[in-house]
């Protein structure tokens, strides 16, 4: 099987948001969808609408730059590790995808 013949990002267990470089989502998969149900249909919206100033220079930094960010939340008690990175076409920064994960609050770590 190929896999462009399904939708992979949507029988992960983990929120993928994706975005272009003006900050229109153009993806989100079930979970993502599941997590900003509340919002209704996010597809086509713009992320900068709904962040704080902070954040809005975050996300302009990175897609400048291409860094990525990374960094942990607690909502809904929940414990979460957001990762944010920009995707390129042709070597260049075309948006950004985000991947929000569930983590314990004890996690291993290893040094290898």
């Amino acid at each position: 099987m190929d896999i462009s013949d399904f939708e992979w990002s949507d029988d992960v267990n983990c929120a993928v948001t994706v975005c272009d470089a003006e900050g229109a989502i153009l993806s989100m998969n079930r979970r993502a969808r599941e997590v900003f149900a509340a919002h209704g249909d996010l597809i086509g919206k713009n992320l900068f609408e709904c962040h704080s100033e902070g954040s809005r220079a975050k996300i302009r930094h990175m897609l400048a730059t291409g860094e990525s960010n990374a960094y942990t939340i607690t909502k809904n008690g929940q414990r979460k590790v957001i990762y944010q990175t920009p995707w390129r076409r042709d070597g260049r920064v075309a948006g950004m995808v985000e991947i929000s994960m569930v983590v314990p609050d004890e996690m291993p770590h290893y040094e290898r």
